[in-house]
């Protein structure tokens, strides 16, 4: 992948700070094999231009007791500027959809959402999905697996 302004040692550090954000700056430089002000360097200058947006850690989504996970295909009643706003906001508001994109095709937004189980589900359908604004059909599919849980951009 030719990414513009980025080497090969660039392209290493950011596959690595995928892995774990939380490895040591002398703990990263000796795996791309540059000394630690190097790499230091490097990542600052990642920082400044965007390419690293932030660090996070990534839960456990079942250790945490939200067994299940959902994905759900909403249909708005119209696709006005003001539906989408007021779908959108409402949806910042909900802490158990972890996802939420606008898309093409047969529906018009796609949700991911973690839950207990299916009772936790059926509440938050009810009390969450069902009431926010503009919803004219829901449709939802339970994940029986992950294939291939997201890891990172490739770079």
């Amino acid at each position: 992948m030719n990414l513009p302004g980025l080497d090969a040692t660039d392209r290493r550090i950011l596959r690595e700070l995928q892995a774990d954000s939380s490895v040591s700056v002398a703990d990263l430089a000796g795996r791309v094999n540059l000394s630690a002000s190097a790499c230091h360097r490097r990542i600052k200058l990642m920082e400044e231009r965007g390419l690293i947006a932030g660090y996070s850690a990534r839960l456990s989504r079942k250790k945490l007791g939200l067994a299940i996970e959902f994905f759900v295909e909403i249909s708005l009643v119209a696709q006005s500027e003001q539906t989408l706003e007021a779908f959108e906001q409402a949806v910042r508001r909900v802490p158990e959809i972890l996802e939420c994109h606008l898309v093409g095709g047969q529906y018009d937004y796609l949700l991911r959402i973690a839950a207990e189980d299916a009772a936790d589900y059926e509440r938050i359908h009810r009390q969450a999905i069902t009431r926010l604004p503009g919803v004219a059909r829901i449709q939802s599919s339970l994940a029986l697996r992950t294939v291939k849980p997201w890891t990172g951009l490739p770079v």
